[in-house]
């Protein structure tokens, strides 16, 4: 399986998908969400499931890594930028944004997209992409462990694309 996206040139993701953008939520987090496309696919793939993260942050995040973006139940090869805010076609889960760390925004506030806001120095950030054998069950605002538990024995391949955000 293999993940591209318009907004990763040459491992450098491009200044609308993080802090350097112009759109963002009513907290000040960025929001305009990855593009990325999806080829070579298992012939049995049912969904996709997703998990953007920033495993640079955690030295700075108290010692976790940064989850940005959760979604499953995707059923289509490509997901448009800014997906995230105009579609009902998929599920998102809960980000970093809701932690401490994060100014614990609402649960359902940050079951979106949270954009790159790199806080010290250039991170990258790791869009692992789940080709799986079944929709999932489950509900807008999932966490992360959930997800993992619900793709437990249904994951057919996976790959992951990477990307540098300069803070």
């Amino acid at each position: 399986m293999k993940i591209t996206s318009t907004g990763i040139i040459e491992g450098i993701i491009n200044d609308e998908y993080g802090v350097r953008g112009t759109q963002v939520n009513e907290y000040g987090i960025p929001s305009y969400s990855l593009p990325f496309k999806i080829e070579e696919a298992p012939k049995n793939t049912k969904s996709y499931a997703i998990v953007l993260e920033d495993k640079d942050a955690y030295p700075v995040s108290g010692g976790f890594v940064w989850i940005h973006w959760l979604a499953a139940n995707i059923k289509k090869d490509e997901v448009q930028s800014n997906e995230s805010i105009s579609t009902k076609e998929f599920v998102q889960g809960t980000n970093s944004w809701t932690s401490i760390q994060g100014g614990q925004i609402s649960k359902e506030a940050a079951s979106y997209y949270g954009g790159m806001m790199p806080p010290d120095q250039p991170h990258l950030y790791e869009l692992h992409v789940y080709a799986l054998d079944i929709e999932l069950d489950l509900q807008n605002g999932f966490y992360l462990n959930e997800l993992h538990h619900a793709m437990n024995g249904h994951i057919l391949d996976t790959a992951t694309l990477k990307g540098i955000y300069k803070n």
